[in-house]
């Protein structure tokens, strides 16, 4: 499974960015795809993940602001980014969950600037 992410820059606080992550490779019908986020001198946390069935889950930091979506034909998964804060600021990853193992895409960059 190969993850390709894209859609990362530079907003001000108050924008919107929307990141793109295309799947390829044995992806399979059921699977769970996400993102996840890392900040400077911090853990990665997730950010959302929605199932192939199109069940979603988020953390506390990015509901009401966030929206995670899918488009199962292209196998690729989405996340529309508003209301953007400083803190939002970070590397994020995208995740594939295939039939147990985790994939991981390269980061993209998304930055906040107050």
């Amino acid at each position: 499974v190969q993850l390709q992410a894209s859609g990362g820059g530079l907003v001000q606080a108050g924008g919107s960015l929307k990141l793109s992550c295309a799947a390829s490779g044995s992806i399979f019908s059921r699977n769970v795809m996400g993102w996840y986020r890392q900040a400077p001198g911090k853990q990665r946390e997730l950010v959302a993940t929605v199932t192939s069935g199109g069940s979603t889950i988020y953390a506390d930091s990015v509901k009401g602001r966030f929206t995670i979506s899918r488009d199962n034909v292209v196998n690729t998964v989405y996340l529309l980014m508003n209301s953007l804060k400083p803190e939002d600021t970070a590397v994020y990853y995208c995740l594939a969950l295939v039939l147990g193992s985790n994939y991981w895409g390269q980061g993209t960059q998304v930055t906040v600037s107050s």
